[in-house]
């Protein structure tokens, strides 16, 4: 929020008489107390002749693309002549006889603008009569001529006191959580905290309590009569508190005084018309937003309620907006006036011609408000306030200021009725142990320190033993359990006093060992030539009719997301596989076409209907909800997943590349289960999206932890993949934990190694035949690995010859051939037995 300095000065004056701090001083202050500032800027300053002139005479040009005006200005003996100063102007803002600021030649305005007697439009022009934008007191909006009260002082004088040019603008960061800090009133505060002045809170008493209001002698005005105006709030619309109050017979022509129009300027508004700019004022005072509506165009009451859907609203930036049914509204018979907490409707806008006045103030729900100017990109700055909480008991408050204010501006009288629908909400009590800010920060505070913060604060505080009963101000809805009081007092106690000391850690017990076991199967696929990606957690939602799935298949229990980033990825993935192919997809698309990628997340498997009930949040479940709650919540076990097309090993000098098979897919199954640890078994395998052929299904012991293989051709071809991509994927949490053994003794003797070559049929499985024969070779064989498959027309069309390599070796001693003889031929015997496997010579 942009606020001068000398507005926030003045308000802290009033406990501490000439209350003065440097810029610095006061930047620190709003920091000390938790308030980051983006910044402060002076007022850019002047130099040279800059004084109070009066209009004597006005001379409308003709001739001219835009309507010019000579003017005969009285600045007394500041032009070392007493002569009327002749000066050219194209300003419309004021008449003969008003008093004006005038900069003289030799003055300079900010961005070195200098003043200087010169002819244009056929007249001489002997300085400028100045707008609140050349000075420096407003943006360049604001291109009218600064018009002041006779009263300020004579033609000739200088104009800086009366301009407050000696000034800086602050620009205060207040955070989402701080609403009642948007206002003079709530900055003011936090000031007098930081500076330790005392507070008088000006929201009780402005008419006495604001220098600028009490200078004008305002009293609080009577609204002992009748109501005057008809109102219903509908309870849905969440609106606790509702008011109107009416001025009639106001000056049209009217204009704010100067030091009302400075303030708003200073705080980035534009002032409009007198009715408009007393709301602001109020708003940029007190932090309670209102709405000023012509009387005379409104029919009927009003009544507060939830838009139609598609009801149509002209607001006052000249957008026609289509409401939403969510949308708060005022509305009369005719129909809506305003978006409740946002901004009005042009039907009942202030105008020209307006002399019946109805100010409205309002409390409005902040989420309501928040969703609204979500909903329409409509960000103003009453709904910034509401938005982050305003003070319910600021609406009396700010109906009396606004119209005892407005009848002194533009004359006319208030109406000695007022409407005002709903109460003041009791704030909750929080308890909170008097030693709780000295336990969390480390730091000792004495009680009284306790009290005085928390009354400073603005807290109503009863003591009961050790625990205090804490009621929050109105204007601080953000306090609601002990932790907020707790940052109060740490806050203004000062947050740079609490030591900055690094707690020793614990001794740490090391990685757990699922993370042990996870670490180190990304390590060793890492090391293999996979590269890892993140895959998304979210899966198509037609992925599986892709690959032909039946309806009834294990991995369509997905979990529906209710409000999707994408409308076609609506569900949590129950497998890894089609996040992974389609960033293979990607990396193709994009030219690369050797990749080979990997996975290790979590999926998520539906349990029960896949939807969790929807909890009360106002109470604590009770444990049947909390078991309904936890039934409901999906499995979540660990998969790694490896897709890859294209060549493994690439064309060069050495020959032809070879491009990646189903067995590297299986290769990549038995790295991870090296690295977690435990024995895979490999068997043939069908599952979609596999091809029936080319499929391994991947077990331990008895239990089925994944697959790899090639993927279905027609799988592929609909998905848009490369032809021949293999993938793999395998449930991790399915793995079970190596047991704690001694380490292995490895033997100082030697090995002995013997081939054999055995003929089975075609449909028996080489690992099936290994197995068989390490497990007959017994205790002495250290190995058995296939090294050859050969066919030929003499075996037969149905048969093939295996060749296995046997390691031999004793942990105690060195082997004879005779031992090594004997377990081979047990092996060939058993295999002999088993598939009817003949000894091939």
């Amino acid at each position: 929020m942009l606020i001068a300095k000398s507005w926030v000065e003045r308000l802290v004056g009033q406990a501490q008489d000439g209350f003065t701090a440097t810029d610095e001083d006061m930047d620190k202050g709003f920091v000390r107390v938790g308030f980051e500032t983006e910044g402060y800027e002076p007022i850019a300053q002047t130099t040279g002749p800059l004084v109070i002139g009066r209009v004597e005479k006005i001379e409308e040009l003709t001739g001219f693309k835009k309507p010019i005006r000579h003017c005969q200005v009285n600045v007394g003996d500041a032009n070392g002549t007493g002569e009327l100063q002749s000066i050219v102007c194209g300003a419309r803002n004021f008449r003969e006889g008003s008093t004006v600021v005038v900069s003289l030649p030799g003055a300079v305005l900010p961005g070195d603008f200098a003043i200087s007697a010169r002819e244009t439009y056929g007249r001489m022009s002997a300085g400028m009569i100045c707008s609140a934008a050349e000075l420096g007191l407003a943006s360049a909006q604001n291109k009218g001529i600064i018009t002041l009260d006779p009263a300020v002082g004579a033609p000739g004088d200088d104009a800086r006191p009366v301009l407050g040019l000696e000034d800086t603008v602050f620009d205060v960061n207040v955070t989402p959580d701080r609403g009642y800090a948007l206002s003079a009133r709530g900055l003011s505060r936090e000031i007098a905290s930081a500076f330790e002045t005392g507070f008088v809170d000006i929201a009780e008493d402005p008419f006495t309590t604001v220098p600028e209001i009490k200078a004008l002698g305002l009293t609080r005005p009577d609204v002992s009569g009748a109501e005057v105006l008809s109102v219903t709030v509908e309870q849905d619309t969440k609106c606790d508190r509702f008011g109107v109050c009416l001025v009639e017979g106001i000056d049209p022509s009217a204009e704010s005084p100067f030091w009302l129009q400075r303030e708003l300027m200073l705080c980035g508004q534009r002032p409009v018309n007198a009715a408009t700019d007393v709301t602001n004022y109020v708003m940029m005072l007190l932090g309670q937003p209102m709405h000023a509506f012509d009387a005379d165009k409104l029919t009927g009451g009003l009544t507060v309620r939830r838009a139609a859907e598609g009801e149509k609203l002209l607001t006052l930036d000249e957008v026609e907006r289509a409401l939403h049914a969510e949308d708060v509204v005022i509305c009369d018979e005719a129909g809506v006036q305003s978006l409740a907490g946002v901004m009005g409707g042009t039907t009942s806008e202030i105008s020209d011609e307006t002399v019946n006045v109805f100010f409205e103030a309002a409390h409005w729900d902040p989420i309501t408000v928040a969703r609204t100017s979500r909903r329409h990109k409509l960000s103003s700055e009453a709904s910034r306030r509401f938005e982050r909480g305003v003070d319910p008991a600021l609406v009396e408050v700010a109906l009396d200021l606004a119209a005892a204010l407005l009848v002194a501006i533009a004359g006319g009288s208030v109406n000695p009725g007022r409407t005002l629908v709903g109460e003041v909400r009791d704030m909750p009590v929080v308890e909170m142990k008097i030693s709780r800010p000295s336990d969390i920060a480390g730091v000792q505070y004495s009680e009284q320190t306790v009290l005085d913060r928390l009354a400073e604060v603005g807290c109503a505080v009863e003591r009961d033993g050790e625990t205090l009963r804490v009621v929050p101000p109105t204007w601080r809805p953000d306090i609601t359990m002990s932790a907020d009081l707790v940052e109060e007092v740490l806050r203004l106690e000062g947050l740079e006093d609490i030591p900055s000391i690094v707690p020793t850690a614990p001794a740490g017990r090391g990685l757990t060992a699922a993370q042990l076991r996870r670490r180190a199967i990304g390590h060793a696929l890492a090391y293999t030539g996979f590269a890892e990606i993140l895959p998304t957690p979210f899966t198509s939602n037609d992925v599986f009719d892709v690959w032909g799935l039946d309806a009834d298949d294990e991995r369509r229990r997905t979990v529906k997301v209710l409000n999707p980033l994408d409308a076609d990825y609506a569900q949590l993935g129950s497998t890894l596989l089609p996040s992974m192919l389609e960033a293979l997809k990607r990396n193709v698309a994009r030219g690369t076409t050797s990749v080979a990628l990997f996975g290790l997340e979590q999926v998520s498997i539906a349990q029960g209907e896949g939807r969790s009930p929807m909890l009360n949040v106002a109470q604590r479940p009770d444990a049947a909800e909390l078991e309904d709650l936890l039934n409901s919540l999906p499995q979540q076990p660990l998969h790694v997943a490896t897709v890859a097309c294209g060549l493994d090993e690439f064309d060069g000098p050495w020959g032809k590349g070879r491009p990646f098979t189903y067995a590297d897919a299986i290769e990549s199954a038995r790295v991870v289960a090296r690295a977690a640890d435990v024995e895979l078994d490999v068997v043939a395998g069908a599952q979609l999206p596999w091809h029936p052929g080319r499929c391994a299904e991947l077990r331990v012991g008895d239990v089925v932890v994944g697959y790899a293989g090639e993927l279905h051709p027609q799988v592929l071809e609909r998905a848009g993949l490369p032809e021949r991509t293999c993938a793999m994927e395998l449930n991790v949490s399915a793995l079970p934990f190596a047991p704690s053994a001694p380490a292995p003794v490895l033997s100082a003797f030697p090995a002995l190694l013997q081939d054999v070559a055995l003929i089975v049929d075609k449909s028996v499985s080489a690992e099936e035949v290994r197995r068989v024969v390490e497990e007959a070779a017994g205790e002495l064989v250290e190995n058995v690995a296939l090294f050859d498959v050969y066919t030929s027309e003499a075996l037969g069309e149905d048969k093939k010859s295996l060749a296995y390599a046997l390691t031999f070796r004793a942990p105690d001693r060195t082997l004879t051939d005779d031992e090594c003889s004997a377990a081979r031929l047990a092996a060939v015997e058993a295999a002999e037995k088993a598939f009817g496997a003949q000894l091939r010579g």
